[in-house]
């Protein structure tokens, strides 16, 4: 048998290795047009400033590699220009002599990745103006950078890609702006999730333009004048357009194969696309989501691994399904880690389920154990299933270690509630004897209960101010003094049960408090006292930093918050 293969990295090279431990036998063939097989993508960003320190570390294998471990032939900076289907051969182009073949197959599978979204700009051809996307963009980048030291960039997108350049640009001492029609960066976030991660890159003194759009460039000297709709042009040394990507499947459509979402491959979950003898895999490829059911793109590298062995499997006869993916991902922006995993509350709420959420700020670690940071963490659950949609955390260490729990738990079908019951490891560099996760899920049972009631934090200035309910702010003095929302009674919970005549009866009251926990416990106070209470969920901590994300977008100041 023989299989050809186009396109390497995450999905082709996994596809290779795993036919060869299938099939020793099988002829595999793969073409790669670009001069590296398999490399880390992800880590591309890391090359440009540095973290990573040679160029050689990016390549996980080459094909000299893989032709002595594994006996496949690897043609590197080879281009396949057209499918032929009918007689089950591709054409090539050798792009270093220009000669032109046609290679057969038995089996043929297409990881032809995805390109970077290039909309037709004017200027967007220019010198200065860089996509990052392969290796040879990266080392173009670094190159630039490394000799020509340009003082600022922008960039043109905020996705994974666009903030980790950011990051690594700005630690080089770069004037670093990130402008992008959307107003706010990384999609699988919430906006009050998001707007912890534009904190962080204001703090590290990076320019976020949000909601502008990009028009085109022009040439200034040694300079890119960049053109926003509506808005005066700025001016950076370069430009790096992380805008997004688009599947690269124009091989699959002129060969006919059924395209999907943007031009995606539709496959099977054999990984079968509706040509027989033909598979795709990777960022090309349309799959389902693992929680909506619904048809998607994901563009991520755990995927594309597992559907390469998939495709693999399949070509070798063996019964191996992709079940789908539920996007878990995670990325570095400065010293804080952002993860997410499952669906957002915007992506529920589009697939039709009636969605609920709690929100909480544990530490990574026990409390009396030096070192602990906070993290803000969101679980999304089905009203009456109380079946897990998905998770968000922004924090710091320990991050990675609970969406990963997370992620688990929605894959192995566990309700909201089960997470109470989970038994995880601790001891107090690394956890507390409540972990997060054992958290919400407690706080998701009393929901379920009905031992509490939430409002939530862009509902709160709509609440209102008219006397007609009683709006309580639990937190201490200094607390308080420090920014408070108006209109907001103060009473420390500590005092709450010592001043209960403040508070008349028969008024609905809303509670505040810095995290949620505090204003839980002061209503389970009132409700057992004959009040009608819900509490912010979040608290005010996670209020602020949406309001002042908000602000900070729009330049203006929150006239619902009193600042001292």
């Amino acid at each position: 048998m023989k299989i050809v293969i186009v396109g390497g990295v995450a999905g082709g090279a996994t596809a290779a290795a795993r036919i060869r431990r299938l099939d020793e036998q099988a002829e595999v063939v793969v073409f790669e047009r670009s001069g590296y097989v398999s490399y880390a993508n992800c880590g591309l960003p890391y090359y440009i400033g540095g973290v990573i320190e040679s160029a050689g570390e990016l390549t996980l294998q080459t094909p000299e590699g893989f032709q002595s471990r594994f006996r496949v032939d690897i043609r590197v900076r080879h281009e396949v220009t057209a499918l032929h289907p009918d007689r089950k051969t591709v054409s090539v182009r050798n792009l270093v002599t220009g000669e032109e073949f046609e290679e057969s197959y038995d089996k043929l599978l297409l990881s032809p990745g995805a390109k970077p979204t290039q909309p037709p700009l004017p200027g967007v051809e220019r010198d200065r103006v860089f996509t990052l996307r392969t290796v040879e963009d990266t080392l173009r980048i670094r190159e630039f950078v490394t000799g020509c030291h340009p003082r600022s960039v922008i960039l043109a997108g905020g996705g994974f890609i666009s903030l980790e350049t950011a990051e690594n640009l700005r630690e080089l001492g770069m004037d670093v702006t990130i402008v992008q029609r959307p107003r706010q960066l990384m999609n699988p976030f919430d906006p009050e999730m998001a707007a912890f991660i534009h904190a962080k890159l204001r703090e590290r003194g990076i320019k976020l333009l949000l909601g502008r759009s990009v028009e085109g460039f022009e040439g200034e000297g040694d300079a890119v004048r960049v053109l926003l709709r509506g808005e005066e042009p700025l001016t950076a040394d370069m430009v790096v357009l992380a805008i997004g990507v688009t599947p690269d499947t124009d091989l699959a459509q002129k060969a006919g194969l059924e395209l999907g979402i943007r031009g995606s491959i539709v496959v099977n979950q054999r990984m079968e696309t509706s040509v027989p003898d033909i598979y795709a895999v990777g960022d090309a490829v349309q799959v389902k989501h693992f929680v909506t059911g619904k048809e998607t793109l994901l563009s991520l590298a755990g995927p594309a691994n597992k559907q390469g062995r998939i495709a693999a499997d399949s070509i070798c006869g063996k019964e191996s399904h992709f079940t789908g993916s539920q996007g878990s991902s995670v990325v570095k922006v400065f010293d804080m880690t952002a993860a997410a995993t499952g669906v957002n509350e915007q992506a529920a709420r589009s697939a039709g389920i009636e969605c609920d959420k709690v929100y909480l700020s544990p530490a990574n670690h026990a409390g009396y154990y030096p070192g602990g940071r906070v993290m803000t963490v969101k679980v999304l659950f089905e009203r009456e299933t109380y079946r897990l949609l998905g998770a968000q955390i922004v924090g710091y260490e320990g991050v990675d270690k609970r969406i990963d729990v997370l992620a688990t738990a929605i894959r192995a079908g566990l309700t909201a509630l089960d997470l109470a019951e989970l038994d995880l490891a601790y001891a107090p560099p690394y956890s507390s004897a409540k972990d997060p996760v054992n958290m919400a899920g407690f706080m998701i049972e009393n929901l379920a209960e009905g031992l509490v009631r939430q409002f939530h934090w862009d509902e709160a200035d709509a609440l209102p101010r008219d006397g007609s309910v009683t709006l309580l702010d639990v937190r201490t003095d200094q607390e308080y003094g420090s920014g408070h929302m108006e209109g907001f009674l103060h009473i420390p919970v500590d005092a709450l049960r010592e001043r209960l005549e403040e508070l008349e009866r028969g008024k609905p009251v809303y509670l505040v408090c810095q995290s949620g926990l505090r204003s839980y416990i002061a209503c389970r106070i009132l409700t057992q006292e004959g009040f009608d209470c819900r509490h912010l969920a979040g608290g005010y901590r996670l209020y602020e930093s949406a309001i002042l994300d908000r602000a900070a977008a729009e330049q203006t100041f929150p006239c619902g918050m009193n600042r001292v």
